[in-house]
């Protein structure tokens, strides 16, 4: 486990701090994954352009990527380019996203190694162009040295499409290694997703009030707790991550199971109501 110097958390604002006090230092969830959501609609809003809500939203990501850093989040994960946004938004739109992208690496790098951050990054990114796949190991490779918070961007990602490319992994194992696929189990397709050297999240945050998942790690989200806020991701800074952090140690993940209470309460079932009728 990674631990940041402990007087890193007097690097947060007072009314950050003022949250952070409210925490359980020992109940931080060990990986918190965000759907970045709103940059259109932030822009129209305000009469701009899509383009300024996606700079905007740019910033966002260092924001609440410092804060992380502050808090000794280990792993976060950003939903910043969907499979679907590639093959669906105008050529346009994507082109600048993608030189967004070579930005923000160019812009940030300096400030992900003052802050202890290592950036990785999940999806199909051998599709994106040739220059922003260049940029992005350069990035991992200038941070790699970092043991801090882990960033990672999922870019050219789609859930489903990331199951069909760990199905076909899996079967070139098989083919391979010679052993029937009858014997296959859960952790054998996991060690072929994309995610597969980081723990499943424990936290999922929405932002922009929309109630859905959008083909965003939907193996990993299993026994993920949600968060929904109505805030546009322009919108959104480190003071907001923590407060779905407190949001999120106020619930009890119970994985399928009772709460102890529950337990409690459990009488045994009469041999009654097993006796067919």
């Amino acid at each position: 486990m990674r631990f940041l110097p402990a007087n890193r958390v007097a690097e947060l604002s007072p009314d950050e701090q003022a949250i952070y006090r409210q925490l359980d230092p020992a109940r931080l969830p060990q990986h918190v994954a965000i759907i970045m959501d709103g940059n259109g609609r932030w822009a129209g809003k305000r009469s701009l352009k899509r383009f300024l809500g996606h700079q905007q939203g740019a910033e966002s990501v260092q924001y609440v990527v410092e804060t992380a850093s502050r808090i000794n989040l280990p792993w976060l994960t950003l939903y910043a380019f969907s499979l679907e946004n590639n093959l669906r938004r105008p050529k346009t739109e994507v082109n600048f996203l993608m030189r967004l992208l070579r930005s923000y690496l160019i812009n940030n790098v300096q400030r992900m190694n003052d802050n202890n951050v290592r950036i990785t990054y999940i999806g199909r990114t051998h599709e994106l162009p040739a220059e922003v796949q260049e940029k992005m190991h350069w990035a991992a490779e200038a941070t790699a040295h970092n043991n801090g918070t882990v960033l990672t961007l999922a870019l050219n990602y789609g859930a489903r499409s990331e199951l069909v490319d760990a199905v076909q992994a899996l079967a070139r194992e098989a083919a391979c290694k010679n052993f029937s696929l009858e014997h296959i189990g859960e952790e054998d397709l996991r060690r072929h997703l994309y995610t597969a050297h980081m723990p499943d999240p424990d936290l999922v945050v929405r932002t922009s009030g929309e109630f859905r998942v959008s083909n965003f790690l939907l193996w990993q989200m299993a026994y993920s707790e949600i968060y929904v806020t109505e805030r546009l991701w322009p919108d959104f800074r480190g003071i907001h991550l923590l407060e779905a952090i407190a949001d999120y140690q106020r619930r009890e993940r119970r994985y399928g199971g009772l709460n102890k209470l529950q337990e409690s309460d459990e009488a045994p079932v009469p041999d009654s109501f097993l006796v067919p009728r």
